[in-house]
C-alpha cells in the first residue's frame, strides 16, 4: 500500500504532472514531472471505464498500486508520476503490467533529443 504522503490526490497535482514528460508502453501511459523539491515521490492512477467494469478497474488499480509501491523508494525526491491504464491493461497480468511500467518510466526519464542536425 502506498503511504498517504506518496499519493497524488488533488486535481491540481494531477494536472501539473500531466504537463510533464509522457511515455507509453504496452497498456500504460506514464506522465512524469520532477520538481526537485525535498518532498517524497508521489504517484496517482487513472483507470477509466474504457478499461472495463468496476471489478476489472479496481483489479487493475490494485496491481498498479502494488507495482508502484515496490518502486517508489528508488525514485528521487520531488518526483510526481501519473499512471494511466489503457483498455489493454484489463488483459495484462501482473508481470506484463510491471514490464510496461518499467519501460514507460525508463522512456520518460530519458533525455530528449533537441531537433535534428542541419546538413552543412
Amino acid at each position: 500500500m502506498l503511504p498517504k504522503a506518496a499519493r497524488l490526490r488533488s486535481r491540481a497535482d494531477f494536472s501539473a504532472t500531466t504537463r510533464g514528460r509522457r511515455a507509453a508502453r504496452g497498456a500504460l501511459v506514464v506522465h512524469l514531472k520532477v520538481t526537485g523539491d525535498g518532498r517524497p515521490a508521489r504517484a496517482g492512477f487513472v483507470v477509466s471505464k474504457a478499461v472495463g467494469g468496476a471489478v476489472v478497474r479496481n483489479k487493475v488499480k490494485r496491481r498498479l498500486r502494488h507495482l508502484v509501491a515496490e518502486r517508489i523508494n528508488t525514485w528521487e525526491p520531488g518526483t510526481d508520476i501519473v499512471v494511466r491504464a489503457l483498455p489493454q491493461a484489463a488483459d495484462r497480468d501482473h508481470t506484463g503490467l510491471g514490464a510496461d511500467l518499467d519501460g514507460a518510466l525508463a522512456s520518460a526519464r530519458r533525455p530528449r533529443k533537441h531537433g535534428r542536425e542541419r546538413p552543412k
